[in-house]
């Protein structure tokens, strides 16, 4: 894989541990901002619903921008947005830099999304996708937990903090190892955006992003309230919402490095495999919750399995937008952050029912059964090689 593949990928680390790091902070944002648990919840939701507007306007605005450019603009803004955060004392204001953040990261990743197709040869867009991933699932590892560490040793403005820090370096990367010319195809050389648009009509890609949406969307519900999982439901001191990210993440990491191996020629048994044993796992790590090792060992997998299945239908979608050169990465990008959108709204309303903290992990069960349900009739369309034209 190509140098500039993996400074991307570091920008993604940098910017995807501020998408996740909400997920040990939300307990300490809330009573330092005056807001109920799931109230803070709505942080994670602007921040998704930013990168689902974002992906598509950010996209469209870029893509006659020399790569370059674009990306460093993007991680500049989203540095700002991350000083104006940790400074504030108002929930309102801190929703808006969410938003705003946000879409500078759609921005980025669609940008870089597409990039990173280009930098390698078309039969290998899974492999590059898992590398990009891979600083999503880095930051789940070690970007994540150790700002749950620092936000509760120091207070969950030190992490927001650190995070703008660790963009600094980011830009010097871009700046050093991107190239100046325009590494993403030229938009006057390919389709025009009203043709790249039309590809949103085709039922086969709308059909791989929903089912992308929904995968995503049990992921981020029970990521999001994970720590009261933690705490309140295993017994488990406030460092152990850490251990639990770490392993969440370490099983994401393991599950984008499987896809990236699979997802581009066996797509079929990916999801044939992986989706039952999802199913399976969200109402096991529920009736499992109490007890700590079960609960730890399941948050791996869960990890692995959300992620080794969303990152196939995601790859899935950059193969069928592949007539949208300039746009496929934010249609991608899109999928991905309704899930991350939807997912926490649907888990907060089970925390008042009688559910409790388990609420978002019953939640996650049945998303993936609807998307189960949803993509077994159509099972041929979604294991199709690049080649097929079913439903085009």
């Amino acid at each position: 894989m190509p140098l500039p593949l993996y400074l991307l990928a570091v920008a993604v680390f940098a910017m995807g541990t501020s998408e996740f790091m909400l997920a040990g902070l939300l307990p300490d944002i809330a009573s330092d901002l005056d807001v109920t648990v799931g109230t803070a919840g709505m942080l994670t939701s602007a921040f998704a619903i930013g990168m689902i507007v974002g992906a598509p306007l950010m996209a469209g605005l870029a893509r006659n921008w020399p790569g370059r450019s674009s990306l460093l603009g993007f991680v500049l803004v989203f540095l700002a947005a991350h000083v104006v955060g940790a400074s504030t004392s108002s929930f309102p204001v801190l929703v808006v830099t969410r938003v705003v953040a946000a879409l500078a990261y759609a921005g980025f990743l669609a940008v870089a999304l597409t990039t990173a197709t280009r930098l390698v040869s078309p039969d290998k867009k899974g492999r590059a996708l898992a590398v990009l991933l891979s600083g999503t699932t880095v930051a789940t590892v070690a970007g994540v937990p150790g700002g749950s560490v620092l936000g509760t040793l120091f207070g969950w403005r030190a992490t927001f903090w650190a995070v703008a820090a660790l963009c600094l370096p980011v830009a010097i990367g871009i700046v050093k190892g991107i190239p100046a010319r325009r590494i993403q195809q030229n938009a006057a050389d390919g389709p025009a955006l009203r043709a790249e648009l039309a590809q949103l009509k085709r039922p086969r890609l709308l059909l791989t992003m929903l089912l992308g949406a929904m995968v995503n969307a049990a992921t981020f519900a029970s990521f999001t309230f994970l720590a009261p999982v933690v705490t309140d439901t295993a017994g488990l001191g406030e460092l152990w919402i850490s251990v639990a990210l770490v392993l969440f993440g370490a099983g994401s990491f393991t599950g984008v490095t499987v896809a990236g191996r699979l997802s581009d020629q066996h797509p079929g048994p990916v999801i044939a495999v992986g989706g039952p044993l999802l199913l399976i796992g969200w109402p096991a790590l529920a009736v499992l919750a109490d007890k700590p090792t079960a609960l730890l060992a399941l948050v791996f997998v869960q990890g692995a399995l959300s992620f080794v299945l969303g990152s196939t239908l995601i790859t899935r979608v950059l193969y069928e937008a592949a007539a949208a050169p300039t746009m496929a990465g934010s249609y991608a990008t899109a999928a991905l952050n309704v899930g991350a959108a939807v997912g926490p709204l649907i888990a907060a309303t089970t925390l008042s029912t009688a559910a409790g903290d388990l609420g978002p992990l019953w939640a996650s069960g049945l998303l993936v059964l609807v998307a189960l349900l949803v993509a077994f009739p159509l099972r041929g369309v979604i294991a199709a090689g690049r080649s097929s034209e079913v439903l085009r």
